[in-house]
């Protein structure tokens, strides 16, 4: 992520105090590296479609030996993701990206480079149309197993029944990672205590959510 001045903002008192503004780096106007993202000393987690970031602080916040980069397609969530990221004081281990997450992930994503990789209620894209937008497709799921290092794990929720039979059954016929495993609903501790801003708002509606844990076995 960068920071650039805000000069607009307004002195405070006497003193001339200069804002920052945080924001997500843009993939489209600064293409990167994967050393530029990462220590390579740390095991790294990567989330497709981060939205306004709050699995990325919650899961940094807790696994403090790992580092996270997060890719997002919308600006908007994005810069409020890196402002999210900066506020809790994470910026060291957490790298925010706008971007395209299938390129990314095919392009920059080194083979066995990555812990876990996390996919969050992703847009179904039900139109027979619009079913090229969807970011989990054969070649995503083949990257996200190249991408997994053994025993590394894919995350995926969703809040779309067949949605989720879909991805399932083309994860076991297209790729060799074992699974699903069933991923059993934790009671939340506070209102913030979800994994994402999706999952918040389908169980306050009472509506259900489909998860799975898919591994990279050891050759």
């Amino acid at each position: 992520m960068t920071l650039e001045p805000d000069h607009n903002a307004m002195p405070q008192s006497s003193s001339r105090i200069s804002a920052e503004v945080v924001v997500a780096r843009d993939l489209f106007d600064q293409p990167a590296t994967w050393p530029e993202l990462v220590s390579g000393s740390r095991p790294v987690e990567l989330e497709i479609g981060s939205g306004k970031g709050l699995f990325l602080v919650t899961a940094a916040s807790q696994r403090t030996a790992h580092e996270f980069v997060g890719v997002e397609l919308a600006a908007k969530f994005a810069n409020r993701a890196a402002a999210r990221i900066a506020k809790h004081g994470l910026e060291t281990r957490v790298k925010m990206l706008r971007g395209d997450a299938q390129q990314f992930l095919q392009v920059v994503v080194p083979d066995e480079s990555v812990a876990g990789i996390h996919v969050y209620f992703p847009d179904p894209w039900w139109r027979n149309k619009h079913k090229k937008r969807r970011v989990l497709n054969d070649q995503t799921l083949g990257d996200i197993q190249r991408a997994l290092v053994p025993g590394g794990q894919f995350h995926f929720w969703t809040d779309v029944l067949d949605y989720y039979e879909h991805i399932c059954a083309r994860t076991m016929d297209t790729t060799q990672l074992a699974g699903p495993a069933f991923v059993p609903q934790r009671v939340a501790q506070h209102t913030m205590d979800y994994t994402t801003h999706f999952e918040r708002r389908a169980r306050a509606h009472s509506q259900p959510v489909y998860r799975a844990i898919f591994t990279k076995l050891s050759n």
